[in-house]
């Protein structure tokens, strides 16, 4: 990769990747809930899925609007 691009335009494709990994959450979600009783083994991949894509969006949502998710007691930076 030998782009260069200016800080909005990396600010805009964090926003899509984090568009993303919300809708491919959602996704995997339901698939796990609609395999649940047919294929569990089916709906455990979904389900580790769908974790792999809620840590994907925490980091994000991190890197887009720090120490909004802080956790409680911590104050942003102290970690």
């Amino acid at each position: 990769m030998t782009d260069v691009v200016d800080s909005d335009e990396l600010l805009r494709r964090m926003q899509r990747a984090r568009a993303y990994a919300r809708r491919n959450q959602r996704t995997w979600r339901a698939r796990s809930e609609e395999l649940g009783s047919t294929d569990p083994e089916g709906a455990r991949d979904a389900a580790v899925r769908t974790v792999a894509y809620e840590t994907v969006i925490t980091v994000l949502e991190e890197i887009l609007t720090p120490g909004k998710h802080a956790e409680p007691g911590l104050k942003p930076g102290s970690e």
